[in-house]
């Protein structure tokens, strides 16, 4: 049968994406996933960026690995740890992330369990890292920094899990900012669940005003949030770095 035109991708030269009918893969849209990850250079911010104390005296598996076979699991839809077992015979996957073998789901699990706060720090540089890459790219101008606060549901005994009487659950309570006019993801910021919207925000906001303000472009933020963050620390902060802000009075 005809073919559409064949598109050979960067990352592995030998793989070569084809409208033929031929071999297919429940996950085969995760190679523009792959291409996308080798433009920005993923696997060498990773290693610029996440360091993780290695005691194991054997290994098959670089923890840098680990957590780029998680991240493209989750990326795919598979927030479960137990599906690694099956997704480590994927082709896809096995070329995409350039191994004959992946981490099975004890391997990923204690994997996760050696992870630190430091490492959600270089998590949240990566992160940051990435929409500098994005800014630069398009040459933003104008920002619109939408800070929220939201709730994310936790079972059994983790750390500073707490009740929210607002969602009547327990839970933590995280601080998230995104780009009003692209909702590029901006920075997080992990709470107990029992704090009030506004705890700490203008310490969070403050980060994110100077990370963005020092582009040579002379981006041009506004600042957007509702009622929960009317309170004087943010907008003298605002004031102070000369930001324009929106916020919702009660």
């Amino acid at each position: 049968m005809e073919t559409l035109q064949e598109k050979s991708l960067k990352f592995n030269s030998n793989m070569i994406v084809s409208n033929d009918g031929g071999q297919l893969s429940n996950d085969a849209g995760l190679l523009l996933l792959f291409e996308f990850l080798h433009k920005i250079k993923f696997d060498e911010m990773l290693k610029e960026f996440f360091h993780l104390n290695d005691s194991r005296a054997y290994c098959i598996h670089e923890y840098e690995e680990i957590l780029k076979q998680l991240i493209v699991q989750l990326i795919a839809g598979y927030p479960q740890d137990s599906a690694a077992n099956r997704l480590r015979l994927d082709p896809i996957l096995k070329q995409g992330l350039g191994k004959d073998q992946l981490a099975s789901q004890s391997m990923i699990s204690r994997f996760i369990h050696e992870l630190t706060e430091e490492n959600v720090a270089q998590f949240q540089q990566i992160a940051k890292g990435l929409t500098d890459d994005w800014i630069h790219h398009t040459n933003t101008q104008h920002m619109v920094i939408d800070i929220d606060s939201t709730h994310s549901d936790t079972f059994g005994h983790q750390e500073h899990t707490d009740f929210n009487t607002h969602y009547g659950t327990n839970g933590y309570h995280p601080l998230v900012a995104f780009d009003g006019l692209t909702g590029l993801f901006l920075d997080a910021r992990l709470r107990p669940g029992n704090v009030y919207t506004s705890n700490a925000a203008e310490d969070f906001l403050a980060a994110i005003i100077r990370q963005h303000k020092k582009h040579s472009c002379e981006m041009f933020l506004t600042v957007r949030g509702d009622s929960g963050f009317a309170k004087p620390e943010i907008y003298s902060l605002c004031e102070e770095e000369q930001v324009k802000y929106v916020i919702r009075l009660k």
